[in-house]
C-alpha cells in the first residue's frame, strides 16, 4: 500500500520537482560561471566602493574579516536569494499538499477512504519530500560541476566542502519542511498556509541581512533559520557546522512530530 501511495504522489509531482531540479541545476551553474569575472572585480570594487564589503557580508550571513577570499566567494552560489527561493518555494507547496492542500480542494475524504492509517499516509509523503530534498541538492552539484568545467575558477574543487555545504543546505530544507508541514497539519486553507510560511522564511531572510547592518538586534539572529546555514564557514574552514546542523534537525523532529499528531488526531470535518 506504501508503494500504492508513493506512486500516487510522484505521479502528482513529478512535474513540479522535474522543474524546481533543473531550474536549480541551471541557476548553479550560471553563478558558477560569473564567478570568474566577480573574483576579478571585487578587490577594485572593494577599493572604491568599500561599503559593497558590507553587503556581500550581509548576504553570506558572516562577518569575513580583512579580506574575502576567492573561495569564501563561492559561498555567494550556496546563498543566493534565487537559489533560495527555489528550494523554499519547492518544500512550501510540496509540503502544504496534505492535508491543507487535500482539504481546500475538497478531495480529503478521498485520500482519508485508502486502507491506511493517517499516520502511514504522512509518513509516506514525508519521505517523498526527503527525497526530493536530496534530488534538489544533488541537481545543483551537478550544475556546479559542470561548470566548472566550462570556465577557470582561482580555487580547486573540494568535493569534502561541498558536500559539507549541500549536508547543511539539506538541514534547512528539512527545518522549514518540518514547520511547513505542522502549519499544513493544522490548517484547511492551502493558501493561507503557503502564506504563512512564505512570510517566516522572508522575516528570516531579512533578518539575516539586517543584523549585519544593525547590532542592536543581534540577539534576534538565532530565532532566524539562516543563522544555521554557514556556506561561507564552512568554504573557509572544511569545518563541519555540528551545532547549526543539530539544531536544525531538532527543529525539524519537534515540528514533524507535532505535524503527524495533529494531522492523525484532528477531525477533519470541523475544520
Amino acid at each position: 500500500m506504501m508503494f500504492g501511495l508513493w506512486r500516487k504522489t510522484l505521479s502528482e509531482t513529478w512535474v513540479q520537482l522535474l522543474l524546481f531540479g533543473v531550474a536549480l541545476g541551471v541557476v548553479t551553474l550560471l553563478l558558477t560561471m560569473l564567478l570568474p569575472k566577480l573574483e576579478l572585480g571585487i578587490r577594485h570594487v572593494f577599493a572604491t566602493l568599500p561599503f559593497v564589503r558590507q553587503l556581500i557580508q550581509a548576504l553570506l550571513g558572516e562577518d569575513l574579516g580583512v579580506s574575502i577570499t576567492p573561495q569564501t566567494l563561492q559561498a555567494i552560489i550556496w546563498v543566493h536569494p534565487t537559489v533560495l527561493a527555489l528550494v523554499w518555494a519547492q518544500e512550501i507547496v510540496f509540503c502544504t499538499r496534505v492535508p491543507a492542500g487535500e482539504i481546500d480542494r475538497g478531495t480529503i475524504d478521498i485520500l482519508l477512504s485508502w486502507p491506511i492509517s493517517r499516520r502511514k499516509l504522512f509518513c509516506s509523503e514525508s519521505i517523498v519530500w526527503l527525497a526530493a530534498g536530496i534530488w534538489l541538492c544533488l541537481m545543483m552539484m551537478v550544475g556546479h560541476t559542470v561548470a566548472r568545467h566550462l570556465v577557470s575558477l582561482s580555487t580547486p574543487f573540494s568535493w569534502r566542502r561541498g558536500l559539507i555545504v549541500l549536508g547543511n543546505l539539506y538541514s534547512m530544507y528539512v527545518a522549514v519542511g518540518g514547520v511547513t508541514l505542522f502549519i499544513s497539519a493544522m490548517s484547511d486553507r492551502r493558501g493561507r498556509a503557503m502564506a504563512v510560511v512564505f512570510g517566516l522564511v522572508l522575516v528570516s531572510f531579512l533578518l539575516n541581512f539586517l543584523v549585519q547592518f544593525w547590532q542592536q538586534i543581534e540577539v534576534l539572529a538565532p530565532l532566524g533559520v539562516l543563522n544555521y546555514y554557514r556556506p561561507a564557514q564552512i568554504l573557509a574552514t572544511g569545518k563541519v557546522p555540528l551545532h547549526e546542523m543539530l539544531v536544525l534537525w531538532s527543529v525539524a523532529a519537534v515540528a514533524w512530530v507535532a505535524a503527524l499528531e495533529i494531522f492523525a488526531r484532528r477531525n477533519i470535518c470541523t475544520l
